[in-house]
This record gives C-alpha cells, sequence and structure tokens, in this order.
C-alpha cells in the first residue's frame, strides 16, 4: 500500500502503476473495480474492509457502468447493489 494511499485499496491490484490515493470519480472507481474484479475471478481474495467499501451505496453507479460482463465477480457485485441485468 502506497503512503496516503485509503486501507482499503490493495496496491497489488496496481501493479503497472502507483496505486491512487483516493478513487473521486466515476471513471476511477470503475478502474478499480475492474482490477478488483479480474484479480479476484482468478482467486485473489480481496481484504474484508475492501469488500465492505465496495458494497456502499456510493459504488452502485460504478458497478452499473463497469460492465464487465464475462466476470463472476462483477456479477456479484450486481447482485450485492440489487442490479438487475438488462441487455439494452
Amino acid at each position: 500500500m502506497s503512503k496516503g494511499c485509503p486501507g482499503w485499496i490493495d496496491g497489488t491490484l496496481y501493479p503497472d502503476v502507483d496505486p491512487p490515493t483516493g478513487l473521486c470519480n466515476l471513471a476511477d472507481r470503475i478502474d478499480f473495480l475492474a482490477r478488483l474484479c479480474s484479480a479476484w475471478d482468478f482467486g485473489l481474495l480481496p481484504r474484508e474492509d475492501t469488500i465492505a467499501e465496495v458494497r456502499r451505496d456510493e459504488w452502485r453507479e460504478a458497478v452499473e457502468e463497469c460492465r464487465l460482463l464475462t466476470s463472476p465477480t462483477y456479477h456479484l457485485l450486481r447482485e450485492w447493489h440489487g442490479l438487475v441485468f438488462r441487455l439494452k
């Protein structure tokens, strides 16, 4: 975890860049969810505080917009947020 990074952000999800010091906008949250889902789909389980954070209502829009349709973890996140999948 980098200095200034919230404790629930797992720095190992950012092997290509320094971990963020916060996820203040929708794009940053979507990027985090994509990284989280990819890792979890391959068996790298998130920490309990990370799960608690992404289950908060503030993440609903990012979960809706992420659209990782082939990710089992993404569908779990959708279920946690009460989102019904609709084809456009």
